[in-house]
């Protein structure tokens, strides 16, 4: 089973969380049925803006734990380096992911300038 790290944000990008889940598609729905659940809400954390796909459990917490350290200004280059408008993913993905080993991943789609 896929693993993934994820980044969302809130629509005023004033935060940015970093998490670990098995079922990225579920888990974003999660966020956004149950918006207060997580976050207070001054900071409604539900937009994708940055996601990498792992086949190893091993890898994806490794990968986790290097991004849950970062600064502020590295996450931010981290997601204009594939996303530099700060596009909502969810709105591209598909339940089938694109899949590198050891690179950034993003959802297969007809056209990725649109984030650009």
């Amino acid at each position: 089973m896929k693993k993934h790290i994820y980044i969302l944000t809130d629509t005023n990008r004033s935060s940015l969380h970093v998490g670990y889940t098995e079922d990225l598609l579920k888990t974003v729905d999660l966020y956004k049925e149950k918006r207060a659940l997580f976050f207070d809400f001054g900071s409604i954390t539900s937009r994708l803006v940055y996601f990498e796909e792992f086949t190893s459990e091993e890898l994806a917490i490794m990968r986790f734990n290097e991004l849950s350290v970062y600064t502020r200004p590295q996450k931010e280059r981290l997601i204009r380096s594939i996303n530099p408008n700060w596009a909502d993913l969810t709105n591209n993905l598909k339940p089938e992911f694109s899949y590198h080993p050891g690179a950034k991943f993003m959802p297969k789609t007809p056209s990725l300038t649109s984030f650009r």
